[in-house]
């Protein structure tokens, strides 16, 4: 069942959709969206076996601090014995996670839903 999405803050908003939170992120995700991002990446990262998906569907801008996050998801996630999808088109977003190689570790999905058919044996796992 999902839940109606709540800002959070400028760049972000959470809920929950089949049974994962989904961190909605939007604008430019540049070092002082991070800094307004990290506190609520923590939270929800910081519990066992964390369903997560992070969609970058929204996203404008994407620097290191938005790479940053990622890495910081997946490890958080990898740690609790979670899972991690992630949701991103943009095709600037998407060479920036090509060339460091995270697109590798979180292959990127073209949507939401697609993300959330993943089964769970596939990609996404941390």
């Amino acid at each position: 069942m999902q839940q109606e999405p709540a800002p959070l803050a400028r760049h972000l908003r959470i809920h929950q959709d089949r049974g994962h939170t989904v961190l909605e992120l939007h604008g430019e995700i540049d070092i002082a969206a991070a800094m307004e991002i990290i506190p609520h990446l923590d939270h929800v990262t910081g519990r066992p076996d964390t369903r997560l998906v992070i969609d970058l569907s929204g996203v404008e801008f994407f620097d290191c601090s938005g790479l940053r996050l990622l890495y910081r998801a997946r490890a958080r996630v990898r740690d609790g014995g979670g899972r991690l999808l992630l949701v991103c088109t943009h095709p600037l977003t998407l060479r920036v996670l090509r060339v460091t190689g995270l697109a590798r570790l979180l292959p990127p999905m073209p949507t939401l839903d697609a993300a959330l058919e993943q089964p769970e044996a596939t990609s996404g796992w941390v």
